[in-house]
């Protein structure tokens, strides 16, 4: 940082063009082999979604820094969640022009050029933006990496207490406690594969005192529910990972529909039965239960990764007691899931 000579330091939005540029600082940032590397066509989709959220720090022509974020509810991120979620598995499905909070899911800055304030600056183009587009606040998970030395000796919340009284520095939270914002709670799992944090994460916010609430007038109550319908064409499934390729292939299409609802049909499951040709019809009915409670959490993993309810198709399930039952499942976007039953088999 010292040895370098800079004549010109710029703001600006990310524009797919630079994706090359964007890529190399990437290798230089993220050189222990984390998986946290952005496509080309993911930066193509925010670019396409919410341009304005998408900067670059650009430093004599070269891009040295990156900041993402997109617009979410409130209500979707004031609890627990993971980033997975936030993102929609990285689909950003989840970004809502209607939403009220800016929620950042990156921000980094070159090796070469950090101590230049570089990061502050498209922090304060974030809160400008905020502010613009009359947000409610700015949000993120932000990591905590110093923590796995005081892991053995103290909790996230001893932590984070210490490193808001200056006891103890931590590269991230230290600079975001600088910055104005401050610690809404501790979550865990947030990234799976952060050891330095221990897998915790402070959901970090910045309150926008300029935001004002949508008043009643122009409040519009959703009065419609948007449900896709799944055209399910059969075909020969060995494995439920082949069939669950077929499966999210539609969650995934109907959810950037911005659906509420997928409806898959009535066995839709029902090619894994040609295992059990060789047996008689009720035992074939019976292996093909045993799938049944692996294929409830898989589509519980896809409603949470799209952010989107899926009600599964009718499948037959065996109870406690031994009675064979035809069931479907409301698996919800907040994973949970209801059980329902059907009068047939």
């Amino acid at each position: 940082m010292d040895s370098l000579k800079i004549n010109k330091v710029q703001i600006r939005n990310l524009q797919i063009e630079d994706y090359d540029q964007l890529a190399q600082s990437f290798t230089r940032v993220y050189t222990d082999g984390s998986d946290v590397f952005w496509t080309h066509k993911q930066i193509e989709k925010l670019i396409k979604i919410f341009p304005e959220g998408q900067i670059v720090t650009v430093v004599d022509e070269k891009i040295v820094g990156c900041a993402l974020s997109i617009i979410v509810d409130y209500d979707k991120v004031k609890n627990d969640h993971t980033y997975a979620q936030v993102t929609g598995k990285e689909t950003f499905n989840t970004h809502n022009p209607k939403g009220n909070i800016l929620y950042g899911i990156e921000v980094f800055v070159h090796p070469d050029y950090r101590g230049l304030r570089l990061a502050r600056r498209m922090y304060e183009y974030r809160k400008e933006l905020c502010e613009k587009l009359n947000l409610k606040a700015i949000m993120f998970g932000g990591r905590i990496p110093n923590y796995h030395k005081y892991a053995d000796q103290m909790r996230p919340k001893e932590y984070i207490d210490k490193v808001r009284q200056k006891e103890i520095y931590d590269p991230v939270l230290t600079f975001q406690l600088s910055n104005d914002f401050h610690v809404r709670k501790v979550m865990r799992n947030y990234l799976p594969n952060d050891e330095e944090s221990r897998h915790y994460a402070c959901l970090l916010q910045w309150d926008n005192i300029y935001y004002q609430p949508p008043t009643q007038e122009y409040i519009t109550p959703k009065t419609s529910v948007r449900v896709g319908l799944v055209q399910w064409q059969m075909r020969s499934y060995k494995t439920l990972d082949d069939l669950f390729e077929q499966v999210e292939f539609f969650v995934d299409a109907v959810s950037d529909y911005k659906s509420d609802f997928v409806l898959f049909p009535e066995y839709f499951n029902a090619p894994l039965m040609a295992r059990f040709n060789d047996e008689g019809e009720s035992q074939a009915i019976r292996g093909l239960a045993a799938f049944t409670d692996e294929i409830r959490e898989r589509f519980i993993k896809l409603a949470i990764s799209y952010n989107i309810n899926i009600i599964t198709g009718s499948m037959p399930y065996v109870k406690e007691d031994g009675a064979l039952y035809n069931v479907g499942f409301l698996c919800r976007r907040d994973g949970t899931y209801e059980m329902y039953e059907k009068v047939h088999v």
